[in-house]
């Protein structure tokens, strides 16, 4: 619209003629609208609020009589307020490059004078203490004048070639090398200390896995054999238990040869023995008969003819022993007592046999024993 004008956000408008503006001022101030402005009655002029920079670079003196070159880097604007744009305004508005040339000046006295007050080292460690300094003494001569600083940087302080700074860093760089040393000579122990654990680690590895290679070709050996083994040891089990069955077998049939040689030859030859022997006894047992028959005389020609029959007697009954089943149970005195017993029973028939024919003495006798007293003897 014709004659409405309106500042950019960064900018105040300022406008003369007419009304003054606040508190006096030759001009009204506008920022953040527009405003109205009726041509050749009225004056406008715009006053930058951007951000501004100004550099220096100062030659200054030390306490210690150090000649010092310091570079510093001040970032400045105007301020927001009525009051700082009107007193910015009212000195930089028709030529605002001078704003930065102004505030580099303002600063490089002030760090000259703060500079002077402090040591080269006291310069080098406490650079921010020297930049809070510089902005205290230098915020109420930038307010006069409408300016407000954000912020200051120290780049560089250079003693030139006087070489204070480098001596006085020399311990510290001779002590940082050393450290440096130090840390390298450290980290190249604890690289090759490194290496040699890896190295150590891939032998110990290495020794693992060779014993557990050689145990495993033990296991397939010793398996290996054992299957082969395995054939032979079945086979020889296997003839083993055979061998033993035979000879088992053999046993049995040798006990069995043996009990049927003593029923077929053993025991008809002891049979044959003791019939023998029983009739051996009835022959003496006849002599002692004769001998007594001899001594009675009113005997002489019964007897003669009883002891004539008694060893036919005997031996008839000795003969039944060869097919007799006989049970010795008291051994040689056993087989004693079956002859005593023979002699016994041909003794007690020719006993009976003189009864019955009435001969005489016969009740006066002794009674000879029978085979079957004290049940030694069984004879079936």
């Amino acid at each position: 619209m014709f004659g409405y004008r309106v500042p950019a956000p960064d900018q105040a408008m300022l406008i003369s003629g007419g009304r003054r503006g606040q508190g006096g001022a030759p001009f009204r101030v506008v920022t953040g609208h527009g405003k109205f402005v009726l041509p050749v009655i009225r004056k406008v002029r715009f006053l930058t609020l951007a951000m501004c920079e100004a550099e220096v670079a100062e030659k200054c003196v030390s306490r210690q009589g150090i000649t010092l070159t310091v570079r510093a880097v001040i970032a400045f604007k105007v301020g927001n307020d009525t009051e700082s744009i009107v007193n910015a305004g009212q000195r930089f508005l028709s030529d605002q490059e001078q704003m930065a040339v102004l505030t580099g000046r303002i600063f490089a006295g002030h760090l000259r004078a703060i500079i002077g007050s402090m040591t080269v080292e006291e310069l080098i460690t406490e650079r921010q203490k020297l930049a809070t300094e510089v902005l205290d003494t230098s915020k109420a001569e930038m307010a006069k004048i409408g300016l407000i600083v954000d912020s200051l940087q120290i780049q560089s302080i250079d003693d030139g070639d006087t070489g204070y700074i480098d001596a006085m860093s020399a311990p510290h760089k001779a002590a940082i090398q050393r450290q440096a040393q130090i840390a390298q000579a450290q980290a190249s122990q604890a690289s090759a200390e490194a290496e040699q654990e890896a190295a150590r680690n891939q032998a110990e590895y290495a020794r693992q896995t060779a014993v557990v290679q050689a145990q495993y070709n033990a296991e397939v050996d010793r398996a290996q054999a054992q299957a082969a083994q395995a054939g032979p040891l079945a086979e020889a089990h296997a003839q083993q238990e055979v061998l033993s069955a035979r000879t088992e077998l053999a046993q049995r049939a040798a006990d069995l040869r043996q009990q049927q040689l003593v029923a077929e030859i053993v025991k008809p030859a002891e049979a044959e023995a003791e019939r023998i022997r029983v009739v051996a006894l009835a022959e003496a047992e006849r002599m002692k008969i004769q001998a007594e028959a001899a001594a009675s005389h009113g005997r002489v020609a019964l007897d003669r003819m009883l002891i004539d029959q008694l060893p036919q007697i005997v031996k008839e009954a000795a003969s039944g022993l060869s097919g007799a089943n006989v049970n010795v149970l008291n051994g040689a005195d056993g087989l004693g007592e079956i002859a005593a017993g023979l002699v016994g029973q041909g003794l007690t028939i020719l006993d009976a046999v003189r009864r019955n024919m009435g001969a005489p003495g016969t009740e006066d006798e002794p009674k000879r024993r029978s085979g079957t007293d004290d049940g030694a003897v069984e004879v079936r």
